[in-house]
C-alpha cells in the first residue's frame, strides 16, 4: 500500500467555510479519507510537519516488527519516521532505537533540509550510546534521507522525558521536557541552586548546531509541572507552555488544581516572568503559536468554570486563550460539548485562521456526532477565532488526533492513533494503528 497512496486517497469533500459566531452550529464535515498504518502490535503518530519539498514527515512510535514496518527485528518500542512527497507517496520510512522502550514525540525540519527528532528512551544500545537512568531525553539529528548525523541522550536516574524541540535563531536547538528533579538532586541546572525543587519540572536544554550542550535549566515548584511546547520570541528569548499544580518556588499565583502555566525565559535561560491561567479545576496547556499582531494563542483543555474560565460546556472543553508578549490575558474562550473534549495542537492556516486538533467524547454543543469513545476532532477557526467547521472522526474504540498541517493545496492532514476495530473503510491491523486523515 506504500507504493502510491495517491491512488488510495481520493478527496470528495466540499465544506461551507462561512464564518460562524459562537451561537451558530459549525458545519460538520463528512467522508474524510483515512489511512491506518502499522503491524500486529501498537503504533501511534505524535507529530507531522510540512517539508520544504512540498511533502510531509510524520513521527511517532512502533512496537511491531511486521505489517507496514520494514526494518525492525524486535518488539520493543522505537521511534518511527515516515517521509511522504506532495503526492502522498511514501518516499522512505525508518525506525530508531534500541532493545528497550523508545518513543518519538516531535519532529522538525532543520535549516540544512534534514530533521531533528525528540522523545524519550530507556535504551543504551542499538542507535543509542548511553542511558543515564530510567527515561532520558533522546534527540537525533538526521540528514534529508533519515540517516543519523548525531544523537544525544540527556537525563539522570529518574524519568526525564523529552517532549518538544525547536531549532533556534542561532542554528542550535532548544529541547523541552520533564526533569525528575528529585532523582537528579538538582543537577538539571547548569549551575547548582540553593532552592530545592521536587517532583517533575519543566526542563530546557540548549544545544549548539552540533548537539553540544550549552546550558540547561529547570523551572517549577514542589509538585507536578509538565511542559508541552516552546516558541522563540523576537528578542531571542522563549515562551514555554504546559501545566502546573504547584504553588511555590517559581509559581506565584496558582488558581487551583492544574493551571495553564506559561513562562518567559531569556536567551540564556533566565526566568523573566511566569503566569498561571485557569480556574479551580484541571487546566492544561498543550500548544502555542504567535499571531500576526505580535501576541500569542495558547490551546489546551479545561475542566474549570470559574476565575479565568467562563462558559464551560461540559466535563472538559477545549480552552483557547490569547496573551500579550508580556503574558497578560487578552481573551479566552471554550469550545466543546457536555463530554470530555481536549486540544493537542494549534496551527495557523493560509487564510489567516487557525486549525486545532484533539479529541472529543461529546455529541452535542460544538460537535454533532460521536462514534464510540474518544473520537479524533479537527476544528477550523477563522481569523477572529470563531468556529467555521469541525469534524469528529472515529470508530467504536478510542481514536485520538495529536497534530495536523495544512498543505499548499489546502489539504489538511491530521495524525494520531486509532484503537477502533474499523475506522471508515480501514481495518485495524493490531492493537492501535498510526492514523492519517486527509481532508480537502
Amino acid at each position: 500500500m506504500f507504493r502510491n497512496l495517491k491512488n488510495i486517497v481520493l478527496f470528495f469533500l466540499i465544506w461551507n467555510c462561512s464564518s460562524n459566531d459562537d451561537n451558530q452550529m459549525p458545519t460538520p464535515l463528512k467522508n474524510t479519507d483515512t489511512i491506518l498504518l502499522g503491524g500486529s502490535l501498537n503504533e501511534s503518530a505524535s507529530s507531522i510537519i510540512k517539508t520544504l519539498d512540498g511533502g510531509y514527515a510524520i513521527l511517532g512510535f512502533t512496537q511491531s516488527k511486521d505489517g507496514d514496518i520494514k526494518d525492525k527485528t524486535n518488539e520493543s518500542y522505537d521511534y518511527w519516521l515516515l517521509k511522504f512527497d506532495n503526492s502522498n507517496t511514501l518516499q522512505w520510512q525508518k525506525t530508531y532505537g534500541g532493545s528497550n522502550e523508545d518513543r518519538g514525540s516531535k519532529v522538525i525540519q532543520t535549516s540544512d533540509n534534514g530533521f531533528a527528532l525528540i522523545g524519550f528512551s530507556k535504551s543504551s544500545n542499538g542507535h543509542l550510546t548511553e542511558n543515564n537512568g530510567f527515561d532520558d531525553f533522546w534527540i537525533l539529528k538526521l540528514d534529508d534521507l533519515g540517516h543519523i548525523s548525531w544523537q544525544k541522550s540527556f537525563g539522570f536516574s529518574g524519568v526525564d522525558s523529552g517532549i518538544s524541540v525547536i531549532q533556534t535563531n542561532d542554528g542550535g536547538f532548544l529541547l523541552l521536557g520533564v526533569l525528575d528533579v528529585t532523582a537528579s538532586n538538582g543537577e538539571g541546572n547548569s549551575k547548582s541552586s540553593a532552592i530545592k525543587h521536587a517532583g517533575g519540572d519543566y526542563w530546557a536544554i540548549k544545544l549548539s548546531v552540533n548537539g553540544e550542550k550549552q546550558w540547561s535549566k529547570f523551572y517549577g515548584g514542589s509538585f507536578t509541572d509538565t511542559p508541552y511546547q516552546v516558541i522563540q520570541t523576537q528578542d531571542n528569548g522563549y515562551i514555554i507552555v504546559g501545566s502546573s499544580d504547584s504553588n511555590d518556588v517559581d509559581i506565584s499565583n496558582n488558581k487551583g488544581g492544574y493551571d495553564f502555566w506559561v513562562i518567559k525565559i531569556s536567551e540564556a535561560g533566565t526566568l523573566i516572568w511566569e503566569k498561571s491561567f485557569g480556574g479551580s479545576q484541571i487546566d492544561e496547556a498543550r500548544d502555542i503559536i504567535a499571531t500576526n499582531d505580535g501576541h500569542f494563542l495558547i490551546v489546551g483543555d479545561t475542566r474549570s468554570n470559574d476565575k479565568d474560565v467562563t462558559n464551560n460546556k461540559g466535563a472538559a472543553d477545549i480552552w483557547l486563550i490569547k496573551i500579550t508578549s508580556n503574558g497578560e490575558l487578552i481573551w479566552q474562550k471554550t469550545i466543546g460539548g457536555t463530554g470530555f473534549d481536549a486540544a493537542r495542537s494549534i496551527k495557523s492556516t493560509m487564510d489567516g485562521g487557525y486549525l486545532i486538533v484533539g479529541n472529543s467524547r461529546s455529541e452535542d454543543g460544538d460537535t454533532t456526532t460521536n462514534s464510540g469513545q474518544n473520537d479524533a476532532w479537527i476544528l477550523k477557526l477563522n481569523h477572529q477565532a470563531n468556529l467555521q467547521w469541525q469534524n469528529s472522526i472515529g470508530g467504536t474504540g478510542t481514536d485520538l488526533a495529536f497534530d495536523a498541517i495544512e498543505q499548499n493545496d489546502n489539504t489538511i492532514i491530521t495524525v494520531g492513533e486509532s484503537g477502533s476495530p474499523t475506522l471508515n473503510t480501514q481495518v485495524n491491523k493490531g492493537f492501535t494503528d498510526l492514523m492519517v486523515l486527509h481532508i480537502k
